[in-house]
């Protein structure tokens, strides 16, 4: 190890690390709430949950609760055991949980467009994915391709586009 001048070991850079909440982060709740719902549904105990994943119930509590952050691969697991897509975990955030976490974000020094921008977009909107993905369900290519040009017919002309097609 490289010495300074004045013979001490040089300081490593301090690592940058999220400060530590007084509360829990409210998107660690939400998913921690949806884990419980599914669980409840599912009629399946902490315990049960816990042994399935290799966890004690105490972890599974916490977990619950959002005192403890569910990785991305325990996320997976859970989302396996508990028989949801992933995605499950986020549905039905409220505003006031999405409002908390913009307000966490934007105390962090992060600059975030404002959710319109997000919503206005056509490609990142749950309709649209849902449209897609039912879309590509449809095993019938010819069915797919009138259901295509069925819905290029009911939409207006995009005047950028019509030189295109």
């Amino acid at each position: 190890m490289a010495q300074n001048l004045s013979g001490a070991p040089p300081r490593k850079a301090p690592v940058r690390r999220r400060p530590k909440l007084d509360r829990p982060n409210p998107i660690d709740v939400h998913v921690g709430a949806r884990v419980r719902l599914r669980r409840t549904l599912l009629g399946l105990s902490q315990e049960k949950l816990g042994e399935a994943i290799g966890l004690t119930f105490q972890q599974v509590q916490k977990y619950e609760r959002g005192a403890n952050r569910i990785g991305a691969s325990r996320l997976w697991e859970l989302s396996g055991v508990l028989d949801v897509p992933v995605q499950f975990f986020f549905g039905e955030m409220s505003q006031d949980t999405v409002a908390a976490m913009r307000q966490i974000q934007q105390s962090h020094g992060l600059v975030l467009p404002p959710a319109a921008a997000f919503e206005a977009e056509p490609m990142a909107r749950r309709e649209t994915l849902e449209l897609v993905r039912a879309y590509y369900r449809i095993s019938d290519s010819a069915v797919r391709r009138r259901l295509f040009e069925l819905a290029k017919s009911l939409a207006p002309a995009d005047e950028e586009e019509s030189g295109h097609n």
